[in-house]
């Protein structure tokens, strides 16, 4: 592109980079073999927000609710999540990990975090802290610009504390700022 920023050409050619990497690393190396990504990330999100109702879930995933429902019903057969009738709205269903759903989310949480440990060991813990805030600050763009803005129910989930929405108060836990690998 002509007359484009120099370091925007960088960020490109290094995001189409990282993603080819992260497909390296999940074809080669076996931290899903337990849960797929759409699993972990489904149940990593329960995990840190809390119970949620499939359209808060979709929303907060950037899936649409009729995928977010399929993959719901996958792990609900799986015995890693259960769905029960919203106390506040018996139309609505919320969805909850159970022990055996967090169970798997932490091996693979827990292989991930081993999987990036043994890639940057020899990294220094400033650079490591730094790689960690700009992979939240370019996950959050990405959020703001393309995930769904929730619907008024999850707004109303949020302050009447009915269903819990994702935290935001740790950037390293939140679910947009899980690798996609």
């Amino acid at each position: 592109m002509t007359g484009a920023d120099p370091a925007l050409d960088v960020i490109e050619r290094q995001t189409a980079v990282l993603m080819r990497n992260f497909e390296l690393l999940h074809r080669r190396t076996d931290v899903h073999d337990r849960l797929d990504r759409a699993q972990y990330l489904l149940l990593r999100t329960l995990s840190d927000g809390g119970p949620m109702t499939i359209t808060t879930l979709a929303c907060t995933l950037g899936l649409d609710p009729s995928t977010a429902g399929r993959q719901v019903s996958a792990l609900t057969a799986a015995g890693l999540v259960e769905r029960a009738a919203d106390p506040a709205d018996r139309r609505r269903w919320v969805v909850t990990p159970t022990a055996d759903g967090l169970r798997e989310m932490r091996v693979v949480r827990d292989r991930r975090t081993e999987s990036h440990a043994e890639l940057l060991g020899d990294w220094d813990p400033e650079d490591l802290r730094t790689l960690g805030t700009m992979l939240d600050r370019y996950n959050r763009a990405v959020a703001a610009r393309y995930l769904l803005t929730p619907p008024a129910e999850a707004a109303t989930e949020a302050s009447t504390g009915t269903v819990a929405r994702a935290r935001t108060a740790d950037p390293a836990e939140t679910p947009a700022t899980a690798s996609p690998g």
